[in-house]
């Protein structure tokens, strides 16, 4: 797992090691829908300006499951956000990229996004993705340093990989890419701003 280490490190700097962090300034992020899929994940937004802000979140799962079963993967989607009115504050709308890897084998059903195959349950596929899209979404004031968000993207991604049989995963069935058009990203999240 250590080609992991280098994007959680850059999210880790860029959420802990900012020397100018004022008032509404930094918001540190978790996806409740990602951590919902055993997926850590965290993130950190940055106001630049009165109606703008820059965010960058990274989610991990580095999990195998009983009969060989996994849903192994990062992603890291930075984005920038316009805010009609203020920042961390109602309306926004964004454009994001997003980048990672993934290891998935024997999942039961098929995933909602991206239009995995259908044979999931009896192959495994490993690869990588890179993409983008636009960002729609609002953020409630809970309290003084709380926030809670809802936003989805949709968007473009480019996903290549290779297939294997699970009995044997040495063997390379075949490899190849797919072209997604679609939701990119599905977001309830509860922030902690300083």
């Amino acid at each position: 797992m250590n080609k992991y280490f280098l994007p959680y490190c850059l999210l880790l700097m860029l959420a802990f090691c900012s020397t100018s962090v004022t008032a509404q300034r930094l918001a540190v992020k978790t996806n409740l829908l990602y951590d919902a899929t055993l997926t850590p994940n965290i993130g950190a937004e940055l106001g630049i300006g009165k109606k703008s802000t820059v965010q960058v979140v990274y989610g991990f799962n580095p999990w195998e499951f009983s009969d060989g079963k996994q849903f192994k993967h990062w992603q890291l989607m930075p984005e920038y956000r316009w805010w009609p009115c203020s920042k961390f504050n109602g309306h926004f709308f964004g454009v994001h990229a997003m980048g990672g890897q993934f290891n998935v084998a024997k999942i039961d059903a098929t995933l909602p996004f991206y239009g995995w195959p259908s044979d999931l349950d009896e192959t495994r596929y490993e690869g990588w993705n890179v993409g983008g899209g636009f960002t729609y979404g609002y953020q409630w004031i809970l309290g003084k340093h709380w926030n809670f968000e809802a936003s989805v993207g949709v968007g473009y991604d480019y996903i290549k990989y290779k297939q294997y049989p699970c009995e044997d995963c040495g063997s390379l069935i075949r490899e190849g890419h797919k072209n997604y058009f679609g939701f990119t990203k599905a977001v309830l999240s509860i922030l902690y701003i300083f």
